[in-house]
């Protein structure tokens, strides 16, 4: 294990000295924070964004838990939040304004899109959406009022990559702000600011937390944006996480580098069981020879995941729907990233009879947890006899 990783997750913004010396640090789970005079509150107060004043803005535990996560990501600060949506949401908004436009990669997770379309479309920011898998879309896209790039490589869904530091390059003429969703990553297998991005955001709740018992998000960058933000969108917004969230986060992040580890190994043995399989049209899966971004995943990639999609030779969604159904040793649920292995067949949005999403019918998420592979496959094998 590399010593400066083993530092970060089990040592780093921890004050033994402050907490009883205790192995796991305390949870400070106050809401309000007292000074012994009115001279010692108002210095407190004149720094409210490093000093722990009310919860909603700096709390201890919090504030351990940030300066991991901004150390794993090799950025100066990072944020907490409530939710993953709740932190690309805060950076947009704090890096735009009525006029102003934004270039997002087609097909981003749900709650970033509705972001764009059903919110800030009505206080009178324009986007528009382009193919990622060409860096030069961004550069085409751009317009006078352009303020911001959106990115998130690999998608979650069908798993096309962006060159962030192509992307980055393309900002950077412009004096425009870039933003890339990591979530399917995580810190270990891909830095975008060591690409040149300026902003990372995550979904804590998937591997950052790895235990399926918190929803929280981050956002990283640099110390000037993390304030901006922080003084700004997340206390005026008041998306802050629980003290004892940010504690189980931190509990989850001692065994980050050996759950994504476990993950990554057994996901490359699923996707390759898969891709042989005579019933199974098309895998997903970036480190896979077939993808037609295999390069650049390996090239700006250090591992990848355990998600993947696959879409199977059913006879309509009643096919899909057998296959689903028989695998036991995969929930049926939204997310990912815990130790449990979960699928997600998009057509459980289908109505009777009807599709209407831009995914193929036929798609399937996979997500390899921790159990052993062996079983998996099994159970993929027996599912897939069904179709």
């Amino acid at each position: 294990m590399n010593d400066d990783l083993a530092h970060i997750l089990n040592h780093l913004g921890e004050d033994r000295e402050q907490g009883f010396h205790a192995v796991v640090p305390p949870v400070v789970q106050s809401g309000n924070f007292t000074y012994p005079t009115v001279a010692a509150m108002r210095e407190a107060v004149a720094h409210e964004l490093e000093r722990p004043v009310y919860t909603r803005g700096v709390n201890p535990t919090v504030a351990t838990v940030r300066k991991k996560l901004a150390a794993l990501e090799h950025a100066e600060d990072a944020l907490l939040f409530s939710s993953g949506s709740a932190a690309i949401a805060a950076a947009v908004i704090s890096f735009v304004k009525a006029g102003d436009h934004v270039v997002c990669v087609a097909k981003p997770y749900t709650w970033t899109r509705k972001l764009l379309q059903e919110l800030l479309d009505r206080f009178g920011v324009t986007h528009t959406f382009v193919d990622g898998t060409d860096a030069e879309n961004y550069r085409r896209a751009i317009t006078p009022a352009t303020r911001l790039f959106i990115t998130e490589s690999p998608l979650s869904l069908t798993f096309e990559l962006q060159d962030l530091r192509a992307v980055a390059a393309i900002a950077k003429e412009h004096g425009i702000v870039t933003l890339c969703d990591n979530s399917y990553s995580g810190p270990l297998f891909q830095r975008p600011i060591d690409l040149g991005i300026d902003l990372v955001a995550h979904s804590g709740t998937k591997y950052l937390n790895g235990h399926s018992d918190v929803v929280c998000g981050v956002l990283a960058g640099s110390s000037a944006h993390m304030r901006q933000v922080l003084g700004r969108e997340l206390m005026t917004l008041g998306a802050a996480p629980s003290p004892h969230d940010a504690w189980l986060l931190m509990r989850g992040l001692r065994t980050l580098e050996l759950r994504m580890q476990r993950s990554a190994d057994s996901a490359e043995r699923v996707a390759r069981f898969l891709a042989s399989h005579p019933k199974v049209r098309q895998v997903y899966w970036p480190f896979l020879e077939s993808h037609p971004q295999h390069a650049l995943a390996r090239r700006q990639m250090q591992r990848c995941g355990g998600l993947m999609s696959i879409r199977v030779q059913a006879d309509g969604i009643a096919g899909v729907e057998r296959f689903s159904n028989a695998l036991k040793r995969f929930l049926i649920a939204v997310s990912w990233g815990g130790y449990e292995s979960l699928q997600y067949p998009v057509c459980v949005t289908a109505g009777p009879g009807a599709w209407t999403s831009e995914l193929p019918w036929d798609l399937v998420r996979l997500y390899v947890g921790l159990e052993d592979p062996a079983l998996l496959i099994e159970n993929l094998e027996q599912a897939l006899e069904l179709m």
